[in-house]
């Protein structure tokens, strides 16, 4: 039998079209930006340089993971490494907030309520009504999936609800067989699971941030919990 992973890297996607015009983008299926590919190249340069190597890429279904995971391998010189998709490691749904900007968000809600809602824990921003051309249901992405698993709206605990039993069913089962494993997904998706990793509490966790294009190396204990994590410092694009 394999020994148990030592680490697993987690990474957030690159700048995206809508990170350049400030926009919530939520399941917003947005490519990235030539920034956004400059950064997953550097990323996968120094991750090669310091070592790293993957037996498998898991990232959500949205088309911005994808070509950061695809830039990152081509820049490590491994593109053949498998990538895994998965509607649980989408960012979180931000409801009636998608496609909007920050200042029209806070003339429609005031800036008390919509800070809650994308820095909170507990709250969710106000729905998608079900007939609204935004909503998931719509998108052929999620056809096979059950309409009930298709959210209109999430909160951050939503969304780590929705995220963690791929960790435990898929990610960590693939850990203790020893693959070395790189997951590519998006900011509040990575802060749930670190939260869950680190065992944060909910107000610790509103104080954590996980920025773009930056590798983080969670080091795994021989039963898989945490033993602590480093980011990986990539040069500047």
């Amino acid at each position: 039998m394999s020994a148990p992973a030592e680490w697993v890297v987690l990474f957030r996607h690159g700048h995206s079209e809508w990170n350049l015009s400030d926009r919530f983008t939520g399941w917003t299926d947005i490519p990235l930006t030539e920034v956004g590919l400059a950064e997953a190249a550097a990323a996968g340069r120094r991750l090669a340089q310091a070592g790293f190597a993957f037996d498998e890429v898991h990232g959500s279904v949205l088309q911005r993971t994808r070509q950061t995971v695809e830039a990152l391998l081509a820049a490590m010189g491994t593109p053949e490494v498998p990538l895994f998709t998965t509607w649980r490691l989408n960012e979180r749904h931000y409801g009636a907030l998608q496609g909007m900007h920050k200042q029209e968000i806070f003339a429609t809600w005031g800036e008390a309520a919509s800070r809650r809602w994308w820095r909170g824990y507990y709250e969710p921003p106000p729905p998608l009504d079900q007939d609204d051309p935004r909503h998931p249901r719509f998108d052929p992405l999620y056809a096979t999936l059950d309409p009930r698993d298709l959210p209109a709206s999430e909160s951050l605990r939503d969304c780590q609800r929705r995220t963690l039993p791929y960790w435990h069913e898929v990610l960590l089962p693939r850990l203790r067989e020893g693959r070395r494993l790189l997951v590519v997904s998006h900011g509040n998706t990575l802060r749930g699971l670190v939260m869950h990793l680190d065992q944060l509490t909910p107000e610790a966790m509103e104080r954590v941030e996980i920025p773009s294009g930056v590798p983080l190396v969670v080091r795994l204990a021989p039963d898989l919990s945490v033993a602590g994590h480093e980011w990986l410092t990539v040069p500047a694009v």
